[in-house]
């Protein structure tokens, strides 16, 4: 299936968007979101399993997630591919490939989704009227720093256990800000996604999910999730204050 690309209306724009408190506009005057409005009039639908861009594409434009959540991934010459990042609503994608110009990796959706499109050579145009904006870039690039030091860590020091603790944690926190539940949840990747964005296996990872479930952290029936322990999923993860 082929992503589809729409014109926004007015409804479904930066200052109409429940996603606005945790999107670009976060912090902006009013004024400043109208012309953002102004530069923000593209959408692209893409089905799941669908490419919004892959590695090495030109790098044109920035999205912002209105719906659904995607993947990002490498992919060597052998094909061999290392999941770099989960994104859901309200998150930016693309910022990475800013300095060459070119997307360094894929972008894959997870589910049907949808995307808002902002044009980088419409959006330097706009930074120069709107201060404000540089600023949310440079926010946005430091939590996408901030993401890949978290994955460096991960894999680089932290046992299997804790890994998942801390991916189920971070997970719910983030879900948590968009208005859902922080305790039920639907995982929306597979366990051979999540093994593989977290250096572990398919079967250390259901064995895992086993584990917590037997010791009573968490509740699993296939992808739904229910984290019944806080402070265990916590203790798991190496984060609980006491």
């Amino acid at each position: 299936m082929q992503k589809t690309i729409t014109v926004t209306p007015d409804s479904t724009r930066c200052s109409t968007c429940m996603l606005s408190e945790i999107c670009l506009p976060l912090g902006m005057a009013r004024h400043d979101v109208d012309k953002l409005d102004e530069l923000i009039k593209e959408r692209i639908r893409i089905p799941k399993g669908s490419a919004l861009f892959h590695l090495g594409d030109k790098a044109e434009a920035v999205y912002g997630i209105r719906s659904g959540s995607l993947k990002t991934q490498l992919e060597d010459v052998n094909g061999q591919v290392q999941i770099t990042g989960f994104l859901l609503p309200g998150e930016i994608l693309g910022m990475d490939g800013l300095l060459e110009n070119r997307q360094v990796s894929h972008a894959l959706a997870l589910e049907d989704s949808e995307v808002c499109v902002i044009r980088i050579d419409e959006l330097d145009q706009l930074g120069q009227h709107i201060p404000i904006l540089n600023q949310q870039l440079r926010r946005l690039m430091s939590k996408e720093i901030n993401r890949s030091h978290q994955l460096v860590m991960s894999l680089g020091s932290l046992r299997s256990e804790q890994r998942l603790a801390a991916f189920l944690i971070n997970l719910s926190q983030r879900l948590a800000a968009l208005g859902y539940s922080s305790s039920e949840f639907l995982l929306r990747m597979s366990r051979e996604e999540i093994g593989n964005y977290l250096g572990l296996t398919l079967e250390t990872v259901s064995r895992l999910f086993s584990r917590f479930a037997r010791e009573g952290v968490l509740h699993i029936q296939q992808r739904q999730v229910h984290i019944v322990d806080f402070q265990a999923l916590r203790a798991l993860a190496g984060t609980d204050c006491g």
